[in-house]
């Protein structure tokens, strides 16, 4: 795998970095960024947290707004936001170019419709290729959490679940909690993986909280929410997800946030409470 640097800045006394590459998954060429904490320049391998991001977002939303820069540095955490899409010439987008389906709106999963099953295969893209190519490239050690915003929350919890032997926890800001029952996930499931509901439910958090009753496979989920979020109960439904948890004993944490909305000023807010939910639940794997 040949990664392309894109650009690289100090800060925190550790490396803000881009790079590109071509991604076998998604048949494109895709751009991440990665925080790298300054033990790394002290011989350290350190733990990587893999930060989803929502609808429109591209990797440097997080990496520019977040602020989780300093506290990283601190607790020597290397930070890896990809983006939220395939993107490239060839690559479909929605006919109407709406912000949530297409280009921007991949909602890391793999698709199986035409036109999109060719590329929009996120859900692998996460799971598998970057993080090969992240323990390839950097020095980072097999501890890995997942969090996210939005649309990226609704990733991370349902990657986190579906493949707990590969993370020490989960963690999302807002996330889309329930998509199989909400405008923004029946939208993009209908589009990508058609009209079949089993599908639709491998890709819906409390689904999957559901039906998910072995201890031994249960990460620890911290979830942040504003109360004046305008998306909270159309769109969000995390009342869903939390009544799933308790009927199922899932340890799940959920913070409903007073005042606060949608925006990387929430997320901003918090990002040192995820970062260390995510130091506090690393483990030796």
């Amino acid at each position: 795998m040949t990664l392309t640097q894109v650009s690289s800045s100090k800060v925190f006394a550790g490396l803000h970095q881009q790079f590109t590459h071509v991604s076998a998954v998604n048949n494109c060429t895709m751009k991440f960024a990665i925080y790298l904490p300054p033990q790394v320049q002290q011989g350290q391998t350190v733990p990587v947290l893999y930060w989803l991001s929502g609808l429109t977002c591209t990797d440097e939303n997080f990496m520019q707004k977040a602020g989780a820069f300093k506290l990283a540095a601190e607790l020597g955490i290397a930070i890896v936001a990809p983006d939220t899409s395939p993107r490239g010439e060839n690559v479909p987008d929605d006919t109407e170019q709406s912000y949530d389906l297409g280009l921007g709106a991949g909602f890391y999963l793999n698709a199986t419709e035409s036109p999109w099953q060719t590329y929009y295969n996120m859900y692998d893209y996460i799971v598998n290729e970057l993080p090969e190519i992240i323990q390839n490239n950097f020095p980072v050690n097999k501890q890995q959490g997942i969090s996210g915003h939005s649309m990226g929350g609704h990733g991370a919890l349902t990657i986190g679940l579906k493949n707990p032997e590969k993370y020490s926890s989960i963690s999302a800001f807002s996330p889309i909690c329930n998509p199989t029952k909400c405008p923004w996930g029946i939208k993009a499931f209908t589009a990508y993986l058609g009209d079949n509901p089993t599908l639709w439910l491998e890709y819906d958090a409390t689904e999957l909280i559901k039906r998910n009753i072995a201890d031994s496979n249960k990460l620890p989920i911290l979830i942040s929410q504003g109360d004046s979020d305008n998306f909270l109960a159309e769109q969000l439904m995390p009342d869903n997800l939390i009544a799933a948890a308790e009927q199922n004993n899932y340890p799940l944490t959920y913070c409903l946030e007073v005042g606060y909305d949608h925006s990387y000023f929430f997320i901003s807010s918090f990002i040192e409470q995820h970062l260390r939910f995510f130091n506090s639940n690393l483990t030796s794997k």
